[in-house]
């Protein structure tokens, strides 16, 4: 799952709905930031309520991911656009279709999702401005087994580019994910991979209800 679909639920609780972002900035900041659940879970009876709330949201991430890359409907979907992908790029050195199938599951989703949704992506980033950056760091180096000197300035950027609406635009997608493969040191996509967006979404769009079969029912229109 990615940002929008964690959130969507919970948006209605700023520092719960904003912590379920917390373990993907992570991954982009500051790898080495492990979060676990044995890490969190002492933190959701904290004295603090903004405390309490970063934790339930990192847990509630975790629960969330476990729960949909367990399910058939991603295992198939993700197989599927494997195969689309190794299909239209052929054998680029490097590339790894399934990182690109994986994702792609992922970004669609949150594309359905908003479409579906009309304002609530901006509902999202209100949210998101309303939570103090600064307070979520902090509650993070309460819990993990190392501090970040990241995150907040993470959020900030997050909120300054606003990538989820790249989602629904092919040619943005494809700099979006350009952006994660230069960062995981994968070979770029060239531009014409824009071509199979519409059909990801249309197979994430169709396969949505059992994607997210067992997570929050609020993320059904």
């Amino acid at each position: 799952m990615n940002y929008f679909a964690h959130a969507l639920p919970f948006l209605d609780r700023p520092y719960f709905a904003a912590a379920t972002g917390i373990p993907d900035w992570l991954t982009v900041v500051d790898r080495k930031v492990r979060l676990r659940s044995k890490h969190v879970e002492p933190f959701l009876e904290d004295g603090d309520p903004q405390i309490a709330a970063v934790a339930g949201g990192i847990l509630q991430h975790i629960r969330d991911d476990a729960r949909f890359h367990g399910t058939r409907a991603f295992v198939e979907t993700s197989a599927e656009l494997t195969a689309r992908v190794r299909d239209a790029l052929g054998d680029v050195a490097g590339l790894r279709p399934a990182f690109l199938g994986h994702l792609l599951v992922e970004v669609s989703l949150d594309a359905t999702l908003i479409a579906e949704n009309p304002g609530e992506m901006d509902k999202y980033f209100e949210v998101l401005e309303s939570v103090d950056p600064g307070r979520i760091e902090a509650a993070v180096n309460r819990m993990a087994p190392q501090r970040t000197d990241r995150l907040a300035s993470m959020i900030s950027h997050f909120l300054e580019v606003r990538i989820l609406s790249d989602y629904l635009e092919d040619a943005k997608l494809v700099g979006r994910v350009n952006q994660v493969m230069h960062r995981v040191k994968l070979p770029a996509i060239p531009q014409d991979f824009a071509e199979l967006l519409p059909g990801a979404r249309r197979l994430v769009a169709d396969r949505k209800d059992e994607l997210l079969e067992g997570i929050p029912s609020s993320h059904m229109p």
